[in-house]
């Protein structure tokens, strides 16, 4: 899936069963995109539900209150870590489906900027084939505010749209990891965990922009979002299925 094109012939897709714990799994991602970059692995797409974790941005660690954040993390049962991608705090648990793609990429590098927008109409392609009114673009109030985050509106009341997929990159010379969370299930606990930890940090935010898939169309569950994101992925490449065994995590 490449910018300048309809992606590679065939993607390998892998579905993680199970959290392998909040640390672990970022950090499993990166030793995927390290064996990508090395040749040892092509084109894959991860995809698993995360253990209850909040992932603060890099700038987030140098605010005052980023220590009481962190345990207001941990007071709502989510774990805190910092993620080396920029952005500020995240949260996600497993009512959310996170998508890791990593290529292999002589040019990475070069294609870092429109990745975001490529994946980001992907992503709200895939909510709208589920059912969800989704549109690329940063909202008002946001958190963890993004130029390409994908937001959902609430067709009762079309002024409410929440955030549903926020995205973080990694990138390196020779590939690629481009990382997804959407959420789709029970948003109450990302709200409250959101708000003690955003107040700590002292930052203002909007809980009205955070919410779930199900929010705006209920009965919509983390298994018929991974249906409507393979079904759009399949539009631009040949998917092939692995275990994720086969991964050697």
């Amino acid at each position: 899936m490449h910018d300048a094109g309809p992606g590679p012939r065939t993607l390998t897709v892998v579905r993680q069963e199970a959290s392998l714990g909040a640390g672990r799994d970022l950090e499993f991602g990166l030793e995927l995109l390290a064996r990508a970059k090395s040749g040892e692995i092509g084109p894959t797409l991860r995809l698993y539900r995360p253990a209850p974790t909040v992932a603060f941005g890099q700038r987030d660690t140098r605010l005052p209150g980023f220590e009481a954040a962190a345990q207001a993390c941990r007071d709502n049962g989510f774990e805190p870590l910092v993620r080396r991608a920029g952005g500020r705090a995240a949260a996600y648990h497993q009512g959310t489906l996170v998508v890791d793609h990593i290529e292999p990429d002589p040019d990475a590098i070069a294609g870092s900027k429109t990745r975001f927008g490529h994946f980001g109409e992907l992503f709200a392609q895939a909510l709208r084939r589920a059912g969800v009114q989704a549109a690329v673009g940063e909202i008002p109030g946001e958190y963890c505010p993004g130029e390409f985050s994908v937001h959902g509106t609430d067709s009762a009341r079309p002024a409410h749209r929440v955030k549903l997929v926020g995205t973080a990159q990694r990138v390196v010379a020779g590939g690629w990891l481009f990382s997804s969370v959407i959420v789709v299930e029970n948003s109450a606990p990302i709200r409250r965990v959101l708000t003690d930890s955003y107040a700590a940090l002292g930052l203002e935010w909007d809980p009205a922009t955070a919410g779930a898939v199900d929010d705006l169309v209920p009965g919509v569950n983390v298994e018929a979002v991974v249906d409507a994101v393979l079904q759009t992925y399949a539009g631009h490449a040949t998917l092939e299925t692995a275990s994720f065994s086969s991964l050697g995590a």
